[in-house]
């Protein structure tokens, strides 16, 4: 049994309760002036945001408007992924995993291949990398990365399933959770900071979410639990 890949194949609109909150920008951040986000040691910087986010503009206007992404839509997916990117980094550190660029190239191109394949038996046609690539928020020189990022997670679930893929829904549950965990963990040790004018990380799908405004707080006392997904649970 080949394991899902989560990865693609998305094609499926923000949340309206998203769209609606808007980017918000705040007064005061520990995050650096120039950084769109830091990740451990590193940092993705608002000119490599910009960057990225032109270019996965520039491939947009060749989709289907359906399938195109908000401009606020694709500045958050570009900096999601790009956070994304880190944290499987982090995880083949920790793992001991390593990815050539053969195996990398292998992998992006059995994601294109199977979110192809589903895009058509939509009745979708001429379904090219970059369609499938910019529809998910990803700008098409960023497709070597999402080859490793894939490469990283195949590599960790044969780790963890004895050196082969699953071959039952028991161990794909199985090896799933296991993956869950490892990124949860290697999402916490890099103690993430997203630029609040971008919006903040949430932890339960790894994805940079708009922030809620404190000046459009109701009145009434502060909530007591901490909003689903702020920190890595585990």
């Amino acid at each position: 049994m080949r394991k899902q890949r989560p990865v693609l194949w998305r094609l499926v609109k923000v949340s309206a309760a998203v769209l609606a909150a808007g980017l918000v920008v705040t007064g005061c951040s520990p995050v650096k002036m120039g950084a769109a986000a830091i990740t451990g040691s590193e940092r993705i910087t608002i000119a490599t945001l910009d960057t990225q986010v032109t270019n996965l503009s520039e491939a947009s206007k060749h989709i289907p408007a359906s399938f195109q992404l908000s401009a606020a839509q694709q500045t958050q997916q570009t900096l999601t992924w790009l956070v994304r990117f880190q944290i499987n980094d982090e995880l083949a550190r920790q793992a001991g995993i390593t990815v050539s660029t053969a195996q990398a190239q292998a992998a992006l191109n059995q994601i294109y291949a199977s979110a192809k394949s589903a895009a058509e038996a939509q009745g979708l046609t001429n379904v090219t990398l970059n369609f499938i690539l910019a529809a998910n928020g990803i700008a098409p020189d960023l497709a070597p990365e999402l080859g490793r990022y894939e490469a990283i997670n195949e590599q960790f679930i044969r780790q963890a399933n004895g050196g082969t893929l699953p071959n039952t829904t028991a161990e794909q549950s199985a090896t799933s959770a296991k993956l869950q965990h490892a990124q949860c963990v290697a999402a916490k040790n890099l103690d993430i900071r997203i630029n609040p004018q971008f919006g903040r990380m949430d932890y339960i799908q790894y994805q940079v979410v708009s922030a809620p405004s404190a000046v459009t707080r109701s009145a009434g006392p502060a909530p007591t639990a901490s909003p689903s997904g702020l920190t890595p649970a585990c």
